[in-house]
C-alpha cells in the first residue's frame, strides 16, 4: 500500500502522531531470537575471558567464571557478522544461578569500536542462589523514535532520533561479572530481541503532553480522554474499595490480630519472634511494614523553557492558574543548570478537576481508604504531613537538617556531611526541638535520617578529609588521631611513605596519600566517620523521641564499615534496593538485626510513560508480578521488617526537577489506580502474616 507525506504528518483532528511505517514491517517477528545454544551450536565459537564455557544438556550456555581476571566472562558475535535490531527495543537473555551466592550478571551490546564507554549499551542484573532470572538491555532508549532530531529538554527519557547504540549494526554481545571477589558458576539461554520500536514524525510531534499530563501520540487501556471520564473514573473505584474494606483480621495499626499476642507499649517496636525480626504495633500485635513512599498530592514538573512542549496550559486568569509554581530542585539535568524555574502541577489540577474545590480533604480520604483496601499498612518517605498526620494508617518520618559539609567529599546527592563540626549536632537538635509536640505519636514507626548519602568506599570519607581545607574539623580530629598514634610525623611517613614536613605540613597539605600504605589508617578513620554519624544521630533522636525507632539513613550505596557502623546504633537498618530480589539481603557478616527496605520499583512502557525508572519489566502485568515476587522474596528473609515502594503516583511525564519521569505509580497523574499492580498488593496483604509465619 502507498502512504502519501500527509498520512506520515501529526493528525490534528485525532490527536494522533502517526507512526511511520517501516520497509517490510509484517516480515518482522515480534522476538527474533539470537542464540538458543542448542544442539547446532558450536561452543568454540565464543569467545572467553577467565571463564570455560560448555552447553548443557538443557541447551544453556554455562559459564565457569573465575575471579582473577578484572571483567571474566563470554563474547558472543553475531554469526553473520552484525544483527540489524533496528525494529527492536530490548535484548533478553535468561539467566540462571548455579551457586550458592548471589552473582551479579552483566550483557554488553556492541557496535564496531565499543570500548566499554561509546558505542555500547550494558544492563546487569543480580541473581540469587539457584535462581532463574531475565535480564533485559534497551537497544533503543525508548520504544518511539523520531524520524529526524528533535532536542526535547528536561525529561531522562523522551522519544529520540538516535540513541548511544545504532541497533542496526550490533556485532557481538558480552556477558560478564565485574570484579566478581570469587568463582562463580551460572547459566545463559534465549537469548532474544523483542519489543516494537514505533518511528513517529518530528515535525508534527509538538505539543506532545495533553490538558491532563498525559502523552498525547498514543492511547493506552486506562488513558483518560474527558473530564466527563476523569470524574466516571472516581465513581467506579469507590464502588471498588467498597468491595473491598481490605484484609482480615487487622486492628486499626494493620497489626495481625490472628497472630500472636506479644507485649504492648503503646509504641511501634522491634522483636524477634521464631526466629524471624518483626515490627511490633502498640497494642502488641506482629506488624510487617508493607508500604509506600511519596504519598502526598504534588508532582510539578518545570515548564520554562518548553511551554511548547503542552497542547493547553492555563491562562493566567484561568481557577486553574493557581497550579504554576516555581522551583530551585535540580540537582541533575537540565534545570541543573537553569534555576529557578517555572513549574505547572498535572496531578493536582486533576485532583481539583476530579474532587473539586475541597480536592485536598477528599485525596486524603481516599488516600486512606486506598491503602487499607489494598493491604498498605504504612505511609512511607517524603510523604505529606497533611495526610499522614491523620493518624489512620501508620507512617515513617524523615529527618532533615543542613549542617557543615565535608568539602573533599563528593556523591550523586551532593557531599556527605562533616560529623566533627558541632553543627552537625546542634542542627540536629533543633530539628528534634522543632516537633516536640508529635514526637510521642504512636502511628509513627520511626525515623530515618537522611537518605542515600555518599558512604563511598571503606576509605573514601578518609580521604576526603585529607584533601579538604586545613580549617575542616574531620581533617583536625584526624590529624589528631595519628599524632596520638605515631607522636613524629617522621614515624607516619615511614609508614605511608609520605615526605610531610610536619603535622602543620599535613594540614595544609591537600594531596590524598597513598591509599595501599596508608590504608589501615584510613579505615581507622573512616569507622570513626561513619559511628560518629550514627551515634550522635541516635542519641539526639532518643533524646527528644525515646519511644520512636531509629531506621537508619537508607543505604543505597554503602560497604561493609559503613553498614556495621549503622548496625552498631540503629535499632533498624534502612536500604533502598533497586534489585528484582532481596530474598538473600543480610548485614555483613550476617550481624542479627533488622532490615527494611526504604525504596524499591518496577515500571513499564504501556501506558504512555518514556522511562520504567530503575527496573523495568515488559507490561503492566510483569510489573505486578515482580512486585509480588519482591514482597514475598522479602516475607521470606528473617531480617527484612517492611518493603516501602516508591512512589504512590506516577512522575509527571516530563519529569520532576532533575528530569526523573519514571512510570513507577500505584496511581497515574490523572489519579487512576493501576489495577495489574493494586490487585497484586491486596493479594499479597491478603496472606501477609501466614506467609512470613511459616517461612523456614
Amino acid at each position: 500500500m502507498m502512504f502519501s507525506r500527509a498520512m506520515t504528518c501529526l493528525a490534528v483532528l485525532s490527536g494522533l502522531c502517526f507512526a511511520m511505517p517501516r520497509a517490510g514491517a509484517a516480515q518482522i517477528p515480534d522476538t527474533l531470537t539470537l542464540f538458543d545454544f542448542g544442539p547446532e551450536f558450536k561452543v568454540d565459537s565464543v569467545g572467553t575471558s577467565g571463564v570455560k564455557a560448555s552447553v548443557t544438556e538443557a541447551g544453556a550456555l554455562c559459564i565457569q567464571a573465575g575471579h582473577e581476571a578484572p571483567w571474566p566472562g563470554v563474547t558472543l558475535k553475531a554469526p553473520a557478522g552484525k544483527w540489524d535490531l533496528a525494529p527492536y527495543e530490548t535484548i533478553t537473555l535468561d539467566v540462571t544461578n548455579c551457586g550458592e551466592k548471589k552473582v551479579t550478571v552483566n550483557c554488553r551490546v556492541d557496535n564496531p569500536g565499543a570500548d566499554g564507554a561509546k558505542h555500547c549499551v550494558t544492563g546487569h542484573l543480580t541473581v540469587g542462589p539457584k535462581a532463574t532470572e531475565s535480564l533485559t538491555v534497551r537497544v533503543f532508549p525508548v520504544r518511539w523514535k523520531l524520524d529526524k532530531p528533535l532536542n526535547l529538554i528536561g525529561m531522562r527519557a523522551a522519544p529520540v532520533h538516535t540513541g548511544p547504540l545504532d541497533p542496526a549494526d550490533v556485532t557481538q554481545l558480552i556477558v560478564f561479572l565485574n570484579h566478581p571477589k570469587e568463582d562463580h558458576v551460572f547459566e545463559i539461554d534465549n537469548i532474544r530481541a523483542s519489543g516494537r520500536v514505533e518511528t513517529l514524525n518530528a515535525s508534527g510531534f509538538l505539543p506532545f503532553i495533553d490538558q491532563f499530563g498525559q502523552y498525547i501520540h498514543k492511547d493506552w487501556p486506562g488513558k483518560t480522554h474527558s473530564i466527563e471520564e476523569l470524574i466516571a473514573h472516581g465513581r467506579a473505584e469507590k464502588q471498588d474499595l467498597d468491595l473491598h474494606p481490605g484484609p482480615k483480621h487487622r486492628n486499626r495499626y494493620g497489626g495481625w490480630t490472628a497472630g500472636p499476642e506479644l507485649k504492648a507499649t503503646g509504641f511501634f517496636r522491634v522483636e524477634k519472634h521464631q526466629d524471624k525480626w518483626w515490627l511490633v504495633d502498640p497494642n502488641g500485635q506482629l506488624f510487617w511494614s508493607h508500604g509506600i513512599d511519596c504519598v502526598g498530592t504534588g508532582n510539578a514538573t518545570p515548564i520554562s523553557d518548553r511551554e511548547k512542549y503542552y497542547q493547553d496550559l492555563p491562562t493566567d486568569d484561568s481557577p486553574f492558574a493557581v497550579f504554576y509554581g516555581s522551583g530551585g530542585w535540580a540537582p541533575h539535568g537540565y534545570y541543573k543548570d537553569h534555576t529557578p524555574y517555572r513549574t505547572y502541577d498535572f496531578s493536582r489540577a486533576n485532583f481539583r478537576r476530579k474532587y473539586g474545590e475541597n480536592y485536598e480533604q477528599a485525596f486524603a480520604d481516599i488516600t486512606h481508604r486506598r491503602l487499607r483496601s489494598w493491604g498498605i499498612n504504612t505511609i512511607a518517605n517524603w510523604s505529606d504531613r497533611r495526610i499522614y498526620q491523620m493518624r489512620r494508617t501508620p507512617y515513617v518520618e524523615t529527618v532533615y537538617f543542613e549542617a557543615r559539609r565535608l568539602e573533599g567529599s563528593e556523591g550523586y546527592w551532593g557531599k556527605f556531611y562533616d560529623v566533627f563540626d558541632p553543627s552537625f549536632r546542634t542542627k540536629l537538635r533543633e530539628r528534634m526541638d522543632s516537633q516536640k509536640d508529635s514526637n510521642a505519636d504512636p502511628w509513627r514507626i520511626g525515623y530515618f535520617v537522611h537518605n542515600e548519602l555518599a558512604w563511598g568506599d571503606d576509605t573514601s570519607l578518609a580521604i576526603a578529609a585529607l584533601v579538604s581545607p586545613a580549617e575542616q574539623p574531620a581533617k583536625q580530629a584526624f590529624i589528631e588521631d595519628l599524632k596520638a598514634k605515631y607522636k613524629e610525623i617522621a614515624q607516619l611517613n615511614q609508614v605511608w611513605d609520605a615526605n610531610y614536613a610536619s603535622w602543620e605540613a599535613m594540614g595544609q597539605s591537600q594531596v590524598a596519600p597513598d591509599m595501599v600504605k596508608a590504608r589501615e589508617d584510613l579505615t581507622a578513620f573512616y569507622t570513626k566517620t561513619a559511628e560518629t554519624y550514627f551515634a550522635t544521630i541516635r542519641e539526639e533522636l532518643k533524646r527528644a523521641a525515646p519511644n520512636h525507632l531509629y531506621l537508619g539513613c537508607r543505604f543505597a550505596w554503602v560497604n561493609d564499615l559503613a553498614a556495621r557502623a549503622a548496625a552498631k546504633y540503629c535499632d533498624v537498618v534502612s536500604y533502598n534496593r533497586y534489585e528484582y530480589s532481596v530474598e538473600g539481603l543480610q548485614l555483613p557478616d550476617a550481624i542479627d538485626l533488622p532490615l527494611i527496605i526504604g525504596e524499591f520499583h518496577f515500571g513499564a512502557l504501556d501506558r504512555g510513560m518514556f522511562h520504567t525508572g530503575l527496573r523495568s519489566t515488559a507490561n503492566q502485568q510483569d510489573r505486578a508480578d515482580k512486585y509480588t515476587a519482591y514482597v514475598r522474596g522479602a516475607l521470606k528473609n528473617r531480617y527484612i521488617v517492611g518493603t516501602h515502594w516508591f512512589q504512590y503516583k506516577d512522575q509527571a511525564t516530563t519529569g520532576r526537577g532533575d528530569g526523573e519521569n519514571y512510570q513507577i505509580g500505584f496511581i497515574d497523574i490523572c489519579d487512576r489506580p493501576y489495577p495489574e499492580i493494586v490487585t497484586a498488593a491486596r493479594d499479597v496483604s491478603k496472606t501477609l502474616y501466614e506467609h512470613r509465619l511459616s517461612q523456614n
